[in-house]
């Protein structure tokens, strides 16, 4: 059975959720939240049902994209559920697995190629949770 993934982005990330969902999808459940063109666009709309679906189960970790990555991150950080990481070399999305626990990520499609988005996305879904002492640490990150 395939994990199931989420992605969204915005009209600044779309060519970039093509290529990755396109690379992803011969291993994974990817599911597209849109946009699907690059007809300007607000995230929200787009990163709120992703967001929802990581925090509900239906979909195991997701994967967001625009041009700088803060926008898309920060509306998921809205989820109580969600940890979204900002990622723009593979090395910080390992670490946000990791350390933090991250069940999404966002990269800026403005400032990294697509071959670096790739690895990242590969990284952040091929790195497992290390718990331990970085537990007790997650467990406090919700405030609500």
């Amino acid at each position: 059975m395939k994990r199931k993934i989420a992605i969204a982005a915005d009209h600044a990330g779309y060519e970039y959720k093509e290529i990755v969902k396109n690379y992803l999808s011969e291993r994974f459940e990817v599911q597209d939240f849109g946009t699907f063109s690059t007809d300007s666009v607000d995230y929200p709309d787009f990163v709120h049902p992703a967001a929802t679906s990581v925090e509900n189960g239906e979909n195991e970790l997701g994967i967001l994209i625009c041009g700088s990555g803060n926008g898309v991150q920060i509306t998921a950080n809205k989820h109580q559920k969600i940890r979204c990481a900002l990622c723009w070399m593979p090395e910080i999305a390992v670490l946000a697995r990791q350390h933090n626990d991250a069940n999404m990520i966002s990269m800026p499609a403005r400032f990294i190629s697509k071959e670096v988005a790739i690895e990242i996305a590969e990284k952040f879904l091929s790195t497992d949770f290390e718990g331990g002492r970085h537990q007790n640490r997650v467990d406090k990150i919700a405030f609500c």
